[in-house]
């Protein structure tokens, strides 16, 4: 087991495309560029354990990106810094508007992978999480799934690497998600980075968390947690909404360049 734990992977740079997701919104870090960790962090730091010689990491994801703009705003940037991994998680702020069409988003997409694959890259892409269990989510399951079912005809033709968050039950639980119930926390990005170091063969020493149990709630309390939420994350979503804003207006990359990584140290 030792000897397997030890294993080393055949990558040396790694970028990440995205929206808040892959950013790390809902896991603050004090210590990490732009304040938050995030999966993806989690996973350069595992993949710099591992690496046979150097290996550098760059993340380019902002909050709030809808697909067509991670596609024009991303994916050329990333192919000119030379990776041989890439991770692409984009769709999830489109799927939740209302009125969108998950194949026109799908049709997008492969648009961008086609381009994102011209080099040869390793490319990673996420399956939108089932919403089945999120009373705020659970009105766009069947777009999600829809979307998913694209993405996986997409994977299959490319050659991609599947990170599949549909069947990831360990998150479909309050306690992997944030306060604005939009993002995981700490304890959800640390499960995605186990997934998608699974989705890469990757061995490592992360161990699934184990949160505390719920306190248990009263109807009246859960009410007023649900008007306290809807006060203070649902209505600023959608004005932004109606005024055409997005959460990452003046927002730039927080690692735009590829850089060494160390686990729970600052770059």
């Amino acid at each position: 087991m030792a000897e397997d734990q030890a294993a080393t992977h055949p990558w040396r740079r790694y970028v990440a495309l995205g929206d808040s997701f892959t950013e790390g919104i809902g896991d603050p870090e004090p210590l990490s560029p732009g304040g938050h960790r995030g999966w993806a962090d989690r996973v350069a730091e595992v993949l710099a354990e591992k690496a046979d010689g150097e290996f550098s990491y760059a993340n380019l994801a902002i909050r709030g990106r809808l697909l067509q703009q991670i596609v024009d705003e991303q994916i050329d940037v990333a192919l000119e810094l030379k990776p041989d991994l890439i991770t692409i998680s984009a769709g999830g702020n489109d799927i939740i508007r209302p009125g969108t069409d998950p194949d026109d988003i799908a049709a997008r997409f492969e648009a961008g992978i086609r381009r994102l694959t011209s080099d040869g890259a390793t490319v990673v892409i996420f399956t939108g999480m089932d919403t089945g269990w999120s009373p705020v989510f659970r009105g766009i399951r069947g777009k999600v799934a829809i979307y998913n079912e694209n993405l996986r005809v997409i994977a299959d033709r490319y050659g991609l690497v599947v990170a599949d968050q549909w069947g990831l039950k360990e998150i479909q639980d309050p306690r992997m998600w944030s306060e604005d119930r939009l993002h995981p926390n700490s304890l959800g990005h640390h499960e995605v980075a186990r997934m998608v170091l699974a989705a890469l063969n990757v061995p490592n020493e992360l161990q699934r968390g184990e949160p505390e149990p719920l306190p248990l709630r009263t109807w009246r309390q859960a009410r007023a947690e649900d008007l306290v939420w809807a006060r203070v994350h649902l209505v600023p979503w959608v004005i932004r909404r109606l005024t055409h804003r997005s959460s990452g207006d003046g927002i730039t990359p927080k690692r735009p360049v590829p850089e060494p990584v160390f686990r729970g140290t600052p770059d």
